[in-house]
């Protein structure tokens, strides 16, 4: 399980194309501390490190492997050498749970169709799938590249969030620009609730 809090920014320095698609991914935390078989959220999945160490520049490295069902459904299937990619370690139990509960389990694809200047922030436009429209609501929360983030307002399948100065500087959302494409995780709560509803109205 993971926050949506952001700990580190990586990049893919290797993608290698086999049965499934090894990417290897430079970081800043410690390759020591990353057990083998740990779960990493990487913008927004859940992947397993497969192999670490550590590169001549002293960053660390991790290894991850993704299937075809995880490169159909996400932004993985676009990364290559130089992507940036959000990061988040697994919560341990004591952790501060800072945004809203994650998974890591991508339910779908957004495309930002607007950015522009809102005070200090940036306010952000997306388009969603029909099928998560119904899901996400105004004032709740929504898991985004893997950032928790609140959503401002919904009108029909778009819906806009503010993304403050620290978390553009921090994260890869400092450098997305309209057209791009982002992992979506609609919050596990509204999930939930709208399954109970069908339920409810059969």
């Amino acid at each position: 399980m993971f926050t949506g809090i952001i700990t580190d920014v990586g990049e893919v320095i290797a993608v290698e194309k086999r049965g499934d698609t090894k990417f290897t991914i430079a970081t800043h935390y410690d390759p020591a501390s990353i057990a083998i078989g740990a779960s990493i959220c990487c913008s927004g999945c859940c992947l397993t490190a497969i192999a670490t160490g550590r590169l001549p520049d002293g960053r660390g490295r991790f290894d991850i492997e993704a299937s075809a069902e995880t490169l159909s459904k996400t932004t993985l299937s676009s990364w290559k050498k130089g992507t940036a990619v959000n990061l988040e370690r697994s919560l341990k139990i004591g952790d501060e749970l800072g945004g809203h509960i994650v998974s890591g389990h991508v339910d779908g694809l957004a495309e930002i169709i607007a950015i522009a200047p809102e005070g200090d922030s940036l306010r952000f436009v997306f388009r969603v799938p029909d099928t998560l429209a119904r899901y996400i609501a105004p004032k709740g929360s929504v898991a985004l590249d893997g950032t928790s983030l609140t959503v401002n307002e919904v009108d029909g399948v778009t819906f806009g969030v503010n993304i403050i100065p620290h978390t553009q500087a921090v994260t890869t959302w400092g450098h997305a620009k309209t057209g791009d494409l982002v992992n979506v995780e609609i919050d596990m709560l509204a999930r939930y609730v709208a399954r109970l509803s069908e339920f409810r109205a059969a």
